[in-house]
């Protein structure tokens, strides 16, 4: 499974740890040094939703919160089990 959001096209973002030593100037030291720099992914916070299409259809999406917040995401209605006879009574 790809890590991208359906709707928003976000994905995996390229990033880095950066290791740092020493004591800060401000606390009495002589300064910090980077000593490593080492690379990292950053992912997206992607959920898997039951989602109601624009055409009607209900099935599930890979969608980043941020889009649920939004409110780019239409969320299916509930199914209902009971037979129509027993839903009126």
């Amino acid at each position: 499974m790809a890590r991208i959001c359906e709707l928003t096209g976000k994905g995996p973002r390229k990033g880095s740890i950066i290791w740092r030593s020493g004591k800060p100037k401000k606390q009495g030291g002589i300064g910090t040094h980077i000593t490593a720099v080492t690379k990292r992914r950053f992912l997206p916070n992607l959920q898997r939703v039951k989602a109601q299409l624009p055409s009607g259809e209900v099935r599930y999406l890979t969608v980043a919160a941020s889009a649920i917040k939004k409110g780019l995401v239409v969320k299916a209605p509930k199914r209902n089990w009971r037979k129509p006879e027993e839903a009126k009574a």
